[in-house]
Parts: C-alpha cells; structure tokens; sequence
C-alpha cells in the first residue's frame, strides 16, 4: 500500500493492525509498533480527522448472521432512475458501486437463501425495470479473500 504525503511509515504500520482487527487495543498497538500508547491514541485520532480511517467495523459470519448467499448484479441502463435512497436502504443491498465498461452498476447483496433472492429479483424488477436495459446476477459459490 502507498503512503499518501499526509501519512508517515508509522500511521501505515498502525492502519495495517488495525485492518486486521479494528479492536487491537492502543496498547497492543504500542507493543507491536514501538510506538509509545498515547502517541498511538493520537495518531489514531489525526487518521479519523484525516479521513483515513472512515469507520470501525466488524466483520460477520455470513452462516451465523443468517445471510450465506452473496449475489452480484451487474446492471445497465439510466442510473439516476433506479439509483435511489429506497434501494440503498434495502436490507440485502450491501454495496453498490458505479463501474466502467458494458455495465454501469454493480451490487453486492446478501440473502439467507434462494426464495428471498427470488423475492428481491422479482421486486427489484418490477419496481426499476423500465429504468434497466439489462442485467448480470452471478452468485458466489466461494468466498477466496475478502
């Protein structure tokens, strides 16, 4: 990973624990740096303010949370027509992402299984298919990295 100008070898070794595990305690942190605790809490602080750091998450079981099937969409067609609040709230909409080449969109969902899919295809294709030329669904059988 390149090291924007506003951040330093330090802020990138604390960025680097932190992807790993956004709960690694500031003394962790310290031991594993070299960097004294209250050193590591500002600099933390500096990377929130920056914009570097957006949010502190966590990172489900998809099997225990109850969402296992993950489907991408790829779509075509007049974005600001299907692109709106009500379906970027959709519980099933993790992500969505505007793309270059053939198609213009790209969601993430997550589903507990093939009948709610199925239930979100239908809906999301009566509800924005005038506004789609066409789409893509491909579902993930294995998840390599994320």
């Amino acid at each position: 990973m390149a090291i924007p100008p506003e951040l330093d070898s330090k802020d990138n070794a604390i960025l680097q624990i932190l992807i790993k595990d956004s709960r690694t305690s500031i003394r962790t942190i310290a031991k594993e740096t070299g960097i004294r605790p209250s050193t590591v809490h500002q600099r933390i602080k500096k990377l929130v303010t920056l914009g570097a750091i957006k949010q502190f998450t966590v990172k489900l079981d998809d099997e225990i949370v109850g969402e296992p099937l993950t489907v991408f969409i790829l779509i075509a067609g007049a974005p600001g027509k299907y692109l709106d609040e009500k379906l970027f709230k959709l519980p099933a909409v993790k992500e969505v992402h505007g793309i270059t080449g053939e198609y213009d969109i790209i969601m993430k969902c997550k589903f507990k299984d093939l009948n709610e899919f199925h239930k979100f295809l239908i809906e999301f294709r009566d509800k924005y298919g005038k506004s789609i030329s066409k789409t893509i669904t491909m579902v993930e059988t294995m998840k390599l990295k994320e």
